[in-house]
């Protein structure tokens, strides 16, 4: 699937087409197809949020499994999600085999969400939430490709804006219905409901398809990472500063023990204290959602350097006060809400600088690349943060996560291939 040389499918597939990489197009950005992954992205992780925040009371007081055993199977999902991105990427650069993908990737996304409240022992729980994430893992690099053939090219930060704004909106929706639900209806029917906003998810995605059906004739591509193409196009130089970025980016429940355990040192109960950080974790999603689609028109105009230089400043900022020891409300509602902001800021570059620097032909393995990347640097970080907090403290561990955003923002001021993307 590797191969250092650009494969022969056709004259146009030997380098990037001029018209594709300058011509405005005069086509509406937010049309239906756009639309409908917006939609698409809201609906799944209103789904996978409500499954989420449920889980962790499923398996450890239903299933009666351990907190060990919750830690093994969220990093084992993560770990899968991001090697199917890294290995579908390629699958994706053939038109019609990517729409089949985004498609039938949501549905068996839905399917085995659902079907976790059918479980009736670790070992089928573990595995349905493996094969929901792995499903998300395929879907993820066709649906990005299939997005940016959908959005003309002076749009793409706009339509990936959107794309994010609904991503992030859905994670603030999810797991306010999932705390309702599970007091109303309990947790084992409140896993079951999760399908319904994941084949809502289904039904937008498919209509997306069809829309990308409509614009492109769509011609048979080999699956190959082509990496030789993709250093060609400079995405590779692109991927050093995001790399720096992911290796900062630890996960967002780490900040939520930050908070947690600050505000239970102003004397609140762990009840009282996990609940206000959760609060003020919905804020760091809602933020995350208005700052990725405002972002987007600002990348349009601006390019993704500005941007990914913004979203990097933002994160060593919103760091730095998670390492004071004594934060109080105010100061970690800025955290929360700083670090939401970058992170909207920086999916939405990142993809962005992905759909402007490759050609349709190789977006799949672009995408398939970037999400690979993003996998393995979260889960790298957040390991790493994880052990300097138990064998040091804390602090240590949010100023090593600030110190990679800001070298990430320095390689990112120097990178020639961001700075060329106005």
């Amino acid at each position: 699937m590797v191969d250092g040389r650009i494969s022969p499918d056709g004259p146009e597939a030997q380098a990037p087409h001029p018209v594709e990489q300058s011509k405005p197009s005069g086509r509406a950005w937010l049309n239906r197809g756009v639309a409908s992954v917006g939609l698409a992205s809201f609906f799944s992780d209103f789904g996978h949020e409500i499954t989420t925040s449920a889980f962790p009371g499923f398996l450890t007081s239903v299933l009666n499994a351990s907190a060990a055993a919750l830690g093994v199977i969220e990093g084992v999902s993560d770990a899968l999600t991001g090697v199917l991105k890294l290995f579908s990427g390629p699958l994706a650069n053939d038109e019609t085999r990517r729409l089949r993908m985004a498609s039938g990737g949501y549905v068996v996304t839905a399917a085995a969400t659902g079907a976790i409240g059918l479980a009736t022992t670790v070992p089928q729980a573990a595995f349905l939430r493996a094969t929901a994430w792995m499903a998300r893992g395929v879907r993820s690099p066709a649906r990005d490709a299939m997005l940016a053939s959908l959005a003309p090219r002076e749009a793409y930060g706009r339509a990936f804006g959107l794309e994010r704004a609904g991503d992030n909106l859905g994670a603030v929706v999810g797991p306010l219905f999932a705390a309702v639900l599970v007091a109303w209806i309990g947790i084992r029917n409140t896993l079951l409901l999760a399908t319904i906003p994941g084949l809502f998810a289904a039904v937008a995605i498919t209509v997306a398809a069809a829309e990308a059906r409509k614009l492109h004739q769509a011609a048979p591509r080999r699956a190959r990472l082509e990496l030789g193409a993709l250093r060609e196009s400079g995405l590779l130089r692109a991927f050093v500063p995001i790399t720096a970025f992911e290796l900062g980016n630890m996960a967002t429940t780490l900040l939520i023990l930050r908070s947690t355990e600050l505000l239970q040192g102003d004397g609140r109960t762990l009840a009282s204290a996990t609940s206000l950080a959760i609060v003020i974790y919905a804020g760091h999603n809602l933020f995350a959602s208005v700052v990725s689609y405002g972002g987007g028109h600002w990348i349009d105009r601006a390019g993704p350097r500005t941007a990914f230089c913004a979203a990097a400043a933002l994160y060593a900022i919103s760091y730095t006060l998670f390492a004071l020891p004594g934060a109080s409300v105010p100061v970690l509602v800025c955290a929360f809400l700083l670090a939401g902001s970058g992170i909207g800021l920086a999916e939405t570059t990142e993809s962005t600088l992905v759909a402007r620097l490759l050609p349709d032909r190789l977006r799949g393995s672009g995408f398939g690349l970037l999400g690979g990347i993003q996998s393995f640097g979260d889960l790298g970080s957040s390991a790493v943060v994880g052990l300097l907090w138990t064998l040091v403290s804390p602090t240590a561990a949010f100023v090593y996560a600030a110190s990679w955003m800001t070298v990430a923002l320095v390689a990112t001021m120097a990178s020639k291939t961001m700075r060329s993307q106005l």
